[in-house]
Parts: C-alpha cells; sequence; structure tokens
C-alpha cells in the first residue's frame, strides 16, 4: 500500500498506528499523545488488580452461580486485555513505531477488537437474563443453570473470536519513514477496494458490536421496568441487578464515543474540518474506551454488596494472620537461655493476642 493510501486508514484504532499524515509532532498531537498513556496506564495497573480480584472473588470465594459465571468470564475478557495494554503504551510512547513484529502486531489487535465483543455480548446475555430471572421466575427455576450459562459462554467466546478474525488477516505491519506502524492492510491495489473492505468492516463492527447489543438491552430494561411497575413490589430489583445496569451504562458511555468516530472515518475525505476533528477526537475516544476494562471491577467492589462482603472478610482474616505472625514473632525473641547446665528456660510463654 502507497504511503498516500494509507491516509485512509491513519485514525481508526489510533492507539495502535496512530496519525501519520504529518511527520512531525505538534503540541495537540503531543498532548493527546499524553492523556493516551496515563489513561493507558491508569487502565492497567486499576484493570490488572481489579480484574484480578473479581477473578478470585468469583471463582473461589463465591459459590458457583449464574450471575457468577456472567462476571467471571466478563473479567477474564478485561484482564486478557488489560494485560495487552504495555504493547499500546510503549506503542505511543515511541511515537507509533512498533517494535514487537508482525505476530504481535496481529495478537494485540485481535486480543482488542475480542475483548470489545466478548465484552458487549456478555453485557447482552447478562442484561437478558436478569429479566428472564425477574419476570420469568418459574421458567428460570427450571432451565436456568450452571451448566447451560457455561455454555452460552462458550458460545459468547467462540462468536468473539469469529468477528475478531479480520484482524489477523488484515493488520500488518510497514517500514514508513523512520517507523515501523501496525496498522490495517487491506491487500488492495486500488483505493476503492481497500475503502469497501474498510467500510464492510467498520459496518460489521458497530453493528454487531453497538448497535443491536444496545437495541437488546434497552428493550429489556424497558420491559423490566415497566413490570416493575406494574407488579407493585412484587418484583424488586437485587443489589447484583443495580450492579448490572451500572456495568451496561459504563460500557455504552464509553464505547459509544470510539464507534462514533469510526463511522465519521468512513467520509474524513469530505472535509478538512471533519479530518482534524478526527485527528483531535480518536486517540481520547479510543482511550475512554479502554478504560473501560477498569471501570467495571469497581463498579463491583462499589455496588455488589456481596463482594464488599467477602474483600472485607479477606482482608480481616488477612490482617488476623498477619498480627498472629507477628505475636509468634515477637513472643519468641523474648525467649532466652539461662545457664542451667544445658537447660534452656522461657521467662515467659508465648501469649498470642486477646484480639485474635
Amino acid at each position: 500500500m502507497a504511503d498516500d493510501d494509507y491516509g485512509n486508514y491513519s485514525y481508526e484504532d489510533y492507539n495502535e498506528y496512530g496519525d501519520l499524515d504529518e511527520v512531525g509532532v505538534d503540541k495537540q498531537r503531543e498532548t493527546m499523545h499524553i492523556i493516551s498513556v496515563v489513561i493507558y496506564s491508569i487502565s492497567f495497573v486499576l484493570g490488572l488488580l481489579g480484574n484480578g480480584i473479581v477473578i478470585w472473588v468469583t471463582a473461589f470465594k463465591t459459590k458457583r452461580t449464574v450471575n457468577s459465571t456472567w462476571l467471571l468470564n466478563l473479567a477474564i475478557a478485561d484482564f486478557v486485555f488489560v494485560l495487552f495494554l504495555p504493547f499500546s503504551i510503549d506503542y505511543v510512547l515511541r511515537d507509533f513505531h512498533w517494535s514487537f513484529g508482525l505476530v504481535m502486531c496481529k495478537l494485540n489487535s485481535f486480543v482488542s477488537v475480542m475483548n470489545m465483543y466478548a465484552s458487549v455480548l456478555f453485557l447482552t446475555v447478562l442484561s437478558i437474563d436478569r429479566y428472564v430471572s425477574l419476570v420469568h421466575l418459574n421458567w428460570s427455576q427450571q432451565c436456568r443453570t450452571v451448566q447451560r450459562a457455561w455454555i452460552a459462554c462458550g458460545c459468547v467466546w467462540g462468536l468473539s473470536a469469529i468477528l475478531s478474525c479480520p484482524t489477523l488477516a488484515f493488520r500488518d505491519v510497514m517500514h514508513l519513514h523512520d517507523r515501523v506502524v501496525c496498522f490495517n492492510n487491506f491487500h488492495a491495489h486500488d483505493g476503492h477496494a481497500a475503502a469497501v473492505r474498510h467500510i464492510i468492516m467498520v459496518v460489521v463492527r458497530t453493528t454487531i458490536g453497538f448497535l443491536l447489543p444496545f437495541s437488546a438491552v434497552c428493550i429489556t430494561a424497558i420491559l423490566l421496568a415497566v413490570k416493575v411497575n406494574q407488579s407493585h413490589g412484587s418484583v424488586r430489583l437485587s443489589s447484583f441487578s443495580r450492579t448490572v445496569s451500572a456495568v451496561i451504562l459504563a460500557f455504552f458511555l464509553c464505547w459509544a464515543p470510539f464507534h462514533t468516530f469510526s463511522l465519521m472515518e468512513l467520509s474524513m475525505h469530505s472535509s478538512s474540518h471533519l479530518h482534524n476533528v478526527l485527528k483531535t477526537g480518536f486517540p481520547l475516544a479510543t482511550s475512554l474506551a479502554f478504560f473501560n476494562s477498569c471501570i467495571n471491577p469497581l463498579l463491583y467492589m462499589l455496588l455488589g454488596k456481596k463482594v464488599r462482603r467477602i474483600l472485607k472478610r479477606a482482608f480481616l482474616d488477612l490482617s488476623k494472620r498477619s498480627l498472629r505472625e507477628l505475636s509468634q514473632s515477637i513472643s519468641a525473641t523474648e525467649t532466652v537461655s539461662v545457664p542451667d547446665g544445658d537447660k534452656e528456660c522461657p521467662l515467659e510463654e508465648p501469649v498470642e493476642s486477646s484480639a485474635l
């Protein structure tokens, strides 16, 4: 692909290959890079710790339920994604010079796109399952099982992987000026064929990764609200249901700007103003989308009573264990030897803290 053709795809997934229309880095672009790196770094630290805690709680500290199965898989998707964030951070810090080779270029993009699909599909399943479990109680008690939930999770992972395969086919590396860039190479010699492939990829991603799930979530939310109002208190939203609502809202608020800019990119050559808007807004939109991976565990901990209770109990157990070990260590230092043959006499018996 020629250098001038490359400009057609310089905004999509900005975090991965950036805007290469200009070689120099102006102040505005440098500011966007700094903001992106800061957001990526915060997402990496909070996402790694937060999703790790959620995985630990849902996998080992709670009873296996349908709800915990959804949350566990959603946390795994976010956890795997944040593990690859250092590659994007390094890419931005090097002024969009990719130094990890073709395989990691494809894999990093594949994981990013699969995380988007897996997250939105799991949230859609969560929303539908919440509606069914609250409205169709008798049916859900008979058919809503953990085993079937895991089967549904397997289907979500499989569909997400299939939808993410185009990144493995089109993602490529190329030497451009004094850098190596990781970009979408649509393998077309004419601009029209490349543009068609670009449009198809964006439309599929926006439709399946945003519009259809958003519609399903809105419909189930409206139906659930109507049912709650008609029930006069017989149907009540649980703490988990409120947490799910917050997670769904956070996802669509974080990803809506990214999909909006992706659609705007398809017509960016229509005006220079749109070109500048994309140049300024796409990096922030991408950073906001990636930030969603660390918001979910924070919402679980802030809104989920069960998660807070488990974390509080685990913290207390850890504190007690640490104090016990400290008490035993102090008691051991108070044990001295007295010169009475070879016999050692402790001045006093080790005593554990009464608080434990």
